[in-house]
């Protein structure tokens, strides 16, 4: 068993949704965050009025699962990295789990 964390752009939420189902990885969690890609946005939110919002809306998802569902996420989730017209890919990490209950 593995622990599997994802992240995606808001704009690609219900296409991580689909790759998770084809996959057949059917338990995992999910949150809303906001991601950054250099510290001056992150300065920014920091101020007391920001004049305009920080960070890009994202969301990430993590998944204890097999290394076979992964293998088979990772696969859907180059083939979809490959076809992006933005600069913001699905990105996955994978953390082996030494011990668990």
């Amino acid at each position: 068993m593995k622990l599997l964390i994802v992240t995606v752009v808001e704009e690609f939420h219900d296409k991580i949704l689909l790759l998770f189902k084809q996959a057949e990885i059917e338990s995992f969690s999910g949150s809303e965050i906001d991601g950054y890609k250099s510290s001056a946005s992150l300065l920014m939110t920091k101020s007391w009025f920001p004049s305009e919002k920080g960070g890009a809306e994202s969301s990430l998802f993590f998944s204890f699962t097999e290394e076979e569902k992964i293998e088979t996420l990772f696969g859907l989730i180059e083939e979809f990295n490959q076809h992006l017209e933005t600069n913001n890919p699905i990105k996955a990490v994978v953390v082996p789990i030494e011990k668990f209950i």
